[in-house]
């Protein structure tokens, strides 16, 4: 009796494991475009290929850099965004011209004195490539860079391809929709702050909405789809995936938790206090020396990715954010929290020289001046996200135009 007790708790506890247990053997891995080399090595090969990219770009444990040089691919040279091409740049700091140390490929810095490439930079190039890990943020400006790069594509004739990757926060959209008058290289398109969509989306996006400015020369066709581009899609991604990685796409985003929290977190950039740049958990330690009533506090200081930034060598008092789930929303409370913590208001947000709300950053990543003055007036955050629903709702319909993978909702 006791023998069959036990053998029918075995066979309850492996009938109970048995869906994970299938679940995982039947969970496909999430492949990025760069791996789908079948498809586009063809449209590169004899080319002198030009090449966006960073240290993101892997196909396995290998660069595309190394993966295209092994296949015989010529790369004429490798256009470089904020950061650099091996991402330990700070945030802002100008990236210079060069020559890689390892492959000899000749490198064109495009956050320094230009955001795209020039004329005289494309004369002795076939064909772009563009290959990035974004995090799916309007104010993260890969997607800034990509439309230059866009850009010149056209205004020189150029066939374009784009390596899909995963956005790590394409399972939601949230967030106000950018004004116009508040376009910036942190946010150039009438986009909400969580857009949903992989980079490859948000190209055919940018084409199809005609938000690409036209070249000035008359005799580039400016109709219908006046861009030579293809999009090299993912494998096994949707946008219900909660596809992670473990290289940071940049300096101060050095977990998949940064990334989560971004978002929200990315607003404080904004204000006096710190956003945990110089730090091991950027965006997800806040604070000031001023706040009172928290007991965790941290000291930010000069490290790689962020030689310089607010409060160095400060105790700033705060949130840990570092071992708390984000939500898949903006966290408006938590903003609300922090701004009502800070003792002098009038202080909190770093005001411009011109004091025009324009030219406020904290107006530049919001997208409006909408945000501040709600904070400054104590509204909800239900009142707050009340208000972004219109654009919001205006947003995912033409979204839905766009998607090249099955959608989270």
């Amino acid at each position: 009796m006791i023998m069959k007790k036990i053998f029918i708790l075995v066979l309850v506890c492996l009938m109970a494991n048995m869906p994970f247990a299938v679940l995982a053997q039947n969970k496909k891995e999430i492949l990025p475009g760069a791996y789908q080399t079948a498809q586009y090595l063809p449209l590169l090969k004899n080319k002198r290929v030009g090449l966006f990219t960073n240290h993101t770009a892997t196909v396995g444990k290998k660069h595309l850099i190394d993966t295209l040089l092994a296949s015989g691919i010529q790369i004429q040279k490798v256009f470089t965004p904020e950061h650099g091409l091996r991402g330990t740049a700070d945030a802002g700091e100008k990236t210079k011209d060069g020559i890689d140390e390892a492959t000899g490929v000749k490198i064109v810095s495009l956050y320094g004195k230009k955001y795209g490439p020039s004329e005289e930079d494309l004369k002795d190039v076939d064909v772009l490539l563009f290959d990035i890990q974004d995090v799916g943020s309007r104010f993260y400006t890969y997607i800034s860079s990509l439309q230059y790069y866009m850009e010149a594509a056209w205004a020189n004739n150029k066939p374009l391809v784009i390596l899909d990757r995963p956005n790590p926060n394409g399972h939601y959209v949230d967030g106000p929709v950018l004004e116009k008058p508040f376009s910036s290289f942190v946010g150039k398109q009438s986009i909400p702050t969580v857009y949903g969509m992989t980079i490859g989306e948000y190209a055919t996006m940018l084409v199809g909405e005609k938000w690409l400015t036209a070249p000035t020369d008359s005799s580039i066709n400016k109709a219908g789809s006046p861009i030579q581009f293809t999009v090299i899609g993912c494998k096994n991604y949707d946008h219900s995936s909660m596809y992670t990685f473990n290289i940071a796409p940049s300096p101060n985003l050095p977990d998949m938790n940064a990334i989560y929290w971004y978002p929200t977190t990315c607003l404080i950039e904004g204000s006096v206090m710190s956003e945990g740049r110089g730090t091991a958990h950027a965006f997800a330690h806040i604070g000031h020396p001023s706040i009172q009533g928290k007991s965790f506090s941290f000291i930010p200081g000069p490290r790689t990715g962020a030689m310089s930034s607010k409060l160095y060598g400060q105790t700033c008092y705060g949130w840990d954010l570092s071992k708390r789930q984000a939500p898949n929303k903006i966290d408006l409370d938590l903003i609300i929290e922090m701004y009502q913590a800070f003792p002098v208001k009038e202080s909190f947000f770093i005001e411009p020289k011109s004091k025009l709300a324009t030219d406020y950053f904290f107006n530049k990543l919001a997208g409006n001046a909408t945000l501040m003055e709600q904070l400054k007036s104590g509204q909800s955050a239900a009142a707050i996200r009340a208000s972004w629903q219109p654009g919001l709702a205006a947003f995912k319909l033409m979204r839905k135009k766009y998607l090249l993978y099955k959608d989270f909702e």
